[in-house]
């Protein structure tokens, strides 16, 4: 093709514009201003001011909430550990018993229930205790200790349905093992279980009817019901031990359990605190 041809060409398209009122300048900056308003319509608008006062107030109030339960946590007293018996014997020897241990005991819990003058009656003085065990005595050694004059008891008492000597337990087992520690000590005399596992208590009270018992060893629940059901007497009655020292698997001696503690004091309250101070029964720890 000859550049006249072009030429040609070129001015039948110009001729075609211009009644269009266009120029190539301007379809030039059209086609610019589409670009710049595409441009304009793809990129993204930045964040207002008001969407991020929300932002930065929502992380302002979460920072004040994390804090406050930080200053409540803080606030908020730590739990102590209750003190477990072990804990207390680990930095310590075990204490033997003695009689204070007991006219405090009575005392706390006959306080808030009683009279002065009620009060005064339930006292039991130093002149009601026997020399108390120093945790260097085995049963039979302690027991011929605190009565020496056994034998000639044993063979002097001839009454049904009563015991020279009562020896109150925490429980069953702990009876038994008593029982058997104390051979040595009791000779001829005979000893009776008076605790509640595998004996009915119609049984104990015929055991008693019938034959000389010389030793209780029970527990004190027991000991009590059979007091009340009259098959069980005091009128002969000189020696009353409670098994103070000793503790079980968890540590606990005869008071520190609160079934076996208020039954204890419940039993000593039946008549036995009266009779210990009128003199004629006496009150071993062992």
């Amino acid at each position: 093709m000859s550049f006249d041809q072009n030429a040609e060409e070129w001015i039948c398209f110009l001729n075609l514009l211009l009644p269009l009122g266009l120029s190539p300048d301007a379809s030039s900056e059209e086609c610019a201003g589409t670009s710049k308003t595409e441009q304009q319509h793809t990129t993204p608008m930045p964040p207002t001011s008001k969407k991020r006062k929300q932002a930065t107030e929502c992380f302002l109030g979460a920072e004040k909430e994390d804090s406050a339960d930080k200053n409540e946590s803080e606030a908020k007293p730590k739990r102590r550990r209750k003190k477990k018996i072990s804990d207390v014997l680990s930095k310590s020897s075990p204490k033997p018993g003695v009689p204070e241990d007991l006219q405090k005991l009575l005392k706390e819990h006959f306080c808030a229930k009683r009279s002065v003058i009620e009060l005064e009656e339930l006292q039991l003085s130093d002149a009601c205790f026997l020399p108390a065990n120093d945790l260097t005595h085995s049963f039979s050694s302690y027991l011929k200790e605190i009565c020496p004059k056994w034998a000639k008891l044993r063979k002097n008492h001839t009454e049904k349905k009563s015991v020279v000597m009562m020896i109150i337990c925490s429980s069953a087992l702990r009876c038994l093992e008593l029982i058997k520690s104390m051979a040595a000590f009791k000779g001829d005399g005979k000893v009776m279980k008076m605790f509640a596992k595998h004996i009915k208590i119609q049984e104990q009270v015929k055991m008693l009817e019938k034959g000389v018992i010389h030793v209780g060893v029970g527990t004190p629940g027991r000991i009590k019901a059979l007091l009340e059901q009259d098959g069980l007497s005091m009128t002969s009655l000189k020696y009353v031990i409670l098994d103070w020292n000793w503790r079980d698997q968890k540590l606990r001696r005869l008071i520190d359990i609160p079934e076996i503690r208020k039954e204890t004091i419940e039993l000593l309250e039946m008549g036995l605190i009266k009779l210990c101070r009128g003199g004629s029964v006496k009150v071993g720890l062992f």
